[in-house]
């Protein structure tokens, strides 16, 4: 497989800051292509009336007024999303970063739709889908212009540097925020706020404090999003949204799996993948050859 590799960057930036922004980094034919079937599955969206495995929709969305929230897992549902985060600029983007082979996680498209689509309030993303070190990232592609009305993606940089938070709310439910209590502890005098044109690309690290705004302009915010980490770094399942990311997730990009996991410092050299085929006993494997 040959990826499709863009300009360099800076990835001394990214493991400063967390982040990188790229304005105008995807260029066409891929952008008007990924605009085109995100608009198909607009479309199909008007023929479901309530939230689904594939579509998530606000309340008032109809055939008439589609108002959808996210499409789930695009890369499964269409093999253009799939070129794009598999082996286009998404796939070459999150080698050059990590600095060598990649292991793909999960995508989604979230629409913010237009006058009033939801704000997305301050988290981190670990949380959500813990993995057996801190590489993942998570490379978002703004489809249409996005301004400040819009509800772009802000970052408070080096934050991924600093405290892994609690996002469950104070009666112990789920809530997939910071805190009240955590937030008044953060300087959000120095959130950066990532607009830009068409084709501009946003990095994350999953460690990094980051939100959105509500969008008040009259247009859809769509972001395409994909998720990687460093080849030797592994989901752990029975947590979060692990083990539900897309038939698939865990795909090697750049390189091969070397079946090592770095925990704590320490690189374990594991037992090839038997998942499929089954596990010998230790005496097969020692004594079989």
């Amino acid at each position: 497989m040959t990826l499709t590799h863009s300009t360099e960057i800076d990835v001394s930036t990214y493991e400063r800051d967390g982040y990188l922004h790229l304005p105008g980094y995807i260029t066409n034919p891929w952008l008007t292509e990924l605009q085109s079937i995100a608009a198909e599955f607009v479309e199909e969206s008007r023929t479901v009336a309530k939230s689904n495995s594939r579509f998530d929709v606000e309340d008032g969305h109809s055939a008439g007024t589609p108002r959808l929230r996210r499409l789930n897992s695009p890369v499964d549902l269409h093999e253009t999303f799939a070129r794009f985060a598999l082996e286009g600029p998404a796939a070459g983007l999150a080698v050059q970063v990590l600095g060598g082979p990649v292991r793909y996680h999960h995508s989604k498209l979230n629409f913010k739709w237009a006058d009033g689509g939801e704000a997305v309030e301050w988290h981190q993303d670990i949380q959500f889908w813990p993995h057996t070190d801190f590489s993942p990232l998570t490379i978002g592609l703004y489809l249409d212009d996005v301004d400040a009305e819009m509800g772009p993606m802000g970052v408070l940089p080096g934050s991924h540097h600093g405290q892994l938070y609690n996002l469950y709310r104070e009666d112990g439910s789920w809530g997939g925020a910071i805190k009240e209590s955590d937030i008044e502890t953060l300087d959000l005098n120095d959130v950066r706020w990532l607009d830009g044109p068409a084709g501009s690309v946003t990095v994350h690290n999953c460690c990094l404090v980051h939100g959105s705004m509500a969008n008040s302009s009259a247009r859809p915010r769509p972001l395409l999003l994909q998720t990687y980490s460093s080849a030797d770094s592994y989901p752990i399942l029975g947590i979060g949204a692990n083990g539900v990311t897309g038939k698939r997730s865990g795909a090697v990009i750049g390189g091969q799996a070397k079946q090592t996991v770095r925990i704590g410092g320490r690189s374990i050299p594991g037992a090839p993948d038997w998942s499929r085929k089954g596990a010998p006993t230790i005496f097969g494997s020692q004594h079989d050859g």
